[in-house]
């Protein structure tokens, strides 16, 4: 119905903003829309052009520094970027994370990716197709792949100080062997949940947007939406200034300063 209304309001030139913006602040449309439900594609460009605009703007006024492009959008962000991607299905976390790998190695950055199960072979194909090695990027240190549970769960438990000293080597050793950049993409999986220490993820998360500021390394977190209950999807949402909508970066409404967070985390 919202998505009916709205494509019907678009076609007048008195669209109603207010209401708009009003509609987006519904945690429920959120849900939805990282859910994937189909909505209107005018309707998507509308917010992305309008909606998010002034926080887009704002952003490339106060961050002027070494871009990155991301490879899954035509977009360039400032290096130290920490984006959130909401997926639902497989085929489009595997196309997001292919692209930001290879724009990063083209780009000379140094990079590193987690998932569940490594995709070493579909990587491969991607990165010949541009003249890249696998085996030669991952012997001169330009790509690193693993598993999620070997990176982040350590002896089985989940360490935040153990996850952000590992973030800041990988961009001090960035700096030292010669790289433009540094980026990571990885992937959260829903055993965190049981894990010793795993309820302080999103102090983690919410701790890494504070680090970027001094060790720069592009991040994105993917979290499957089938996987993780719509309350833990609100908290990602929280923690990350930058999220993935339909292949489009946009600044997060959503999103907490993390001295601000981190405050009501540790009141909790």
């Amino acid at each position: 119905m919202f998505a009916r209304g709205c494509r019907r309001s678009l076609t007048r030139t008195d669209i109603d903003t207010n209401q708009i913006l009003a509609d987006l602040t519904s945690w429920r449309f959120i849900l939805r829309l990282v859910n994937r439900i189909q909505f209107s594609a005018a309707l998507f460009r509308y917010i992305e052009s309008h909606v998010f605009a002034q926080f887009r703007r704002e952003g490339e006024m106060s961050k002027q520094q070494h871009l990155c492009p991301l490879g899954f959008t035509n977009q360039l962000f400032a290096a130290g970027s920490h984006i959130c991607q909401i997926y639902s299905d497989d085929d489009e976390r595997i196309h997001s994370s292919l692209g930001f790998l290879e724009s990063g190695l083209k780009n000379g950055e140094k990079t590193a990716c987690f998932n569940r199960e490594r995709n070493d072979s579909a990587l491969a194909e991607r990165l010949a197709q541009h003249g890249l090695s696998l085996p030669s990027l991952t012997e001169s240190k330009a790509l690193t792949m693993a598993e999620t549970s070997e990176v982040y769960f350590l002896d089985g438990c989940f360490s935040p100080e153990r996850m952000l000293g590992r973030l800041q080597q990988f961009y001090e050793d960035s700096v030292s062997e010669g790289f433009t950049a540094a980026r990571v993409i990885g992937e959260m999986i829903v055993e965190i949940r049981a894990m010793k220490g795993g309820d302080r993820l999103m102090e983690y998360e919410s701790r890494v947007s504070l680090q970027m500021r001094t060790y720069p390394v592009t991040a994105v977190c993917q979290y499957d939406a089938n996987a993780f209950d719509g309350a833990t999807i609100m908290q990602v949402l929280k923690v990350h200034p930058l999220m993935v909508i339909r292949g489009t970066v946009v600044h997060n409404p959503y999103f907490v300063p993390p001295e601000e967070y981190l405050k009501q985390f540790q009141a909790n």
